[in-house]
């Protein structure tokens, strides 16, 4: 299954989808990456005259690229165009280091931790274009093929 197909197969659509492309793909880990637009609606007030990309965004953006995407990757032989996954965020912890302003692109690492029983643990990190670490955190979600 190629990055297009899986993010294809992602259950998340514009202006919710935090997904441009996926560098490397593998049985432990995905990269991949995605550039925060700057008309993007959650700026609007977030803060006043210094908008900042809100955490809980940044955690979407974890869990879509570190989690979903590489769930759909990791049961690639039982998802298809008719089957498409169904997906539940179990749990997030992260830690915030670094804001992201709007334009800014976002690079997001995820190594797996566990798969087992469709249940998947990564251990995740989103660095800035200087590979600075901006956030990192433990994410959790079931899968349903």
């Amino acid at each position: 299954m190629t990055s297009n197909q899986i993010i294809a197969l992602l259950p998340y659509q514009d202006p919710f989808l935090f997904v441009d492309e996926l560098t490397a793909l593998s049985s432990e880990s995905i990269t991949g990456n995605y550039t925060f637009k700057k008309d993007a609606y959650f700026y609007k007030g977030h803060f006043k005259n210094n908008p900042v990309t809100p955490g809980v965004i940044l955690t979407e953006c974890m869990a879509q690229i570190g989690l979903v995407c590489f769930g759909i990757h990791l049961l690639k032989d039982e998802i298809s165009e008719q089957n498409h996954p169904q997906i539940a965020l179990t749990s997030s912890q992260v830690d915030f280091f670094l804001p992201v302003f709007p334009g800014k692109k976002v690079t997001v690492v995820s190594k797996k931790e566990v798969f087992r029983f469709n249940k998947l643990k990564c251990n995740v990190k989103m660095l800035n274009e200087r590979e600075e670490l901006i956030c990192r955190g433990t994410i959790s979600g079931m899968f349903k093929a």
